[in-house]
C-alpha cells in the first residue's frame, strides 16, 4: 500500500530526504513521472539528492508493479504533478495519506498561487478536485511535518480557482 503520496515538481530535496521519509518510516521514495524516469541524467541525480536513501524512479506503470508486488511494504511515492497522482488513484492502488506538497510556478502557464509555495492553473485546479474525489473528499497540504495540515480545497477556492 502506498502510506504517503505527496504531489511536488521539485521532487528530493531536504524537507522530503530528511523529514518526510523519516515521518513516514518507508524504506524507499518512489518518484513517479514517466519523463523523469525516462531521463538518464535525473534517474542518476535523484538518489544523490536523498542522502543515502533508496530512491526508485519509475514510470506510472513501474510505480503500481512495484506496489502489486510488495504489498505490505510501506511506500511513500512522490508525484512529480497532480496529473501523476491521478493516475495512481484511478488505478484503484489504496492510499493512506494524500498531500500536495510544493508545486513550483511553471514558466509560460496562467498560474495563481494558492499558498506561498503551490502555483496552480485552472487546469490543476480540476484535477486537484478529481484527486479529492477519488480520496472520500479531502485533500490536504502539509509542506513539512512540523507544520500544520490545511484544507486544499479551500485554499484552492480563496485563491479563485
Amino acid at each position: 500500500m502506498i502510506k504517503h503520496l505527496r504531489i511536488d515538481n521539485r521532487l528530493i530535496h531536504g524537507q522530503v530526504a530528511v523529514g518526510w521519509q523519516k515521518y513516514i518510516n518507508a524504506k524507499a521514495i518512489i518518484i513517479c513521472n514517466d519523463k523523469v524516469a525516462a531521463d538518464p541524467i535525473q534517474k542518476m541525480a535523484l538518489p544523490l539528492a536523498a542522502r543515502g536513501s533508496k530512491v526508485l524512479v519509475f514510470t506510472l506503470a513501474e510505480t503500481l508493479k512495484y506496489e502489486k508486488e510488495n504489498p505490505d511494504e510501506s511506500i511513500f511515492v512522490i508525484a512529480k504533478f497532480p496529473q501523476d497522482a491521478l493516475d495512481i488513484l484511478k488505478s484503484g492502488v489504496k492510499v493512506e495519506t494524500l498531500n500536495v506538497g510544493n508545486a513550483a510556478p511553471i514558466a509560460g502557464t496562467k498560474y495563481v498561487m494558492v499558498t506561498k509555495s503551490i502555483a496552480a492553473t485552472k487546469e490543476d485546479a480540476v484535477i486537484y478536485r478529481q484527486l479529492a474525489e477519488l480520496n472520500k473528499g479531502k485533500l490536504t497540504s502539509q509542506i513539512m511535518t512540523s507544520m500544520e495540515t490545511i484544507d486544499f480545497l479551500s485554499a484552492l477556492r480563496k485563491a479563485g480557482l
